[in-house]
């Protein structure tokens, strides 16, 4: 039922604008075993890299694997012509390795959850 909602919107707005090229913007970190350790998931649609999830195992956090599949999809996107690159997170360490990448903030909720702020942040140009 969601890839069908998902699937829904994005058939519209392809429609909408104009903008037919969607690209998927997916890579996946392993062990040497093939476990795996983290990943970023996202998709790049009318000139922009769109970051949907960026997670990393615990036990590999701060060994620079985030920032590395972060570059490797912008580098990606760079390819497929992009301007830019937008994404959101409520965390704070998140936001930190974003904005070391280059990233700005361009809006805040706070509060969402109670006592932390979720956080918009754009990189342009990449």
């Amino acid at each position: 039922m969601r890839q069908f909602i998902v699937n829904g919107l994005d058939n519209h707005n392809i429609a909408a604008f104009g903008l037919p090229t969607y690209f998927p913007a997916n890579y996946v970190l392993r062990a040497e075993n093939g476990e795996v350790l983290g990943g970023l998931l996202g998709f790049i649609w009318g000139g922009w890299l769109t970051v949907s999830y960026l997670w990393v195992t615990e036990a590999e956090r701060g060994k620079g694997h985030g920032g590395r599949l972060l570059a490797a999809a912008e580098a990606y996107a760079v390819q497929k012509g992009c301007i830019g690159s937008a994404l959101d997170t409520h965390n704070a360490d998140a936001r930190r390795l974003y904005e070391q990448h280059g990233y700005a903030v361009v809006g805040e909720i706070a509060g969402w959850p109670p006592g932390h702020t979720r956080t918009y942040l754009k990189k342009t140009p990449l």
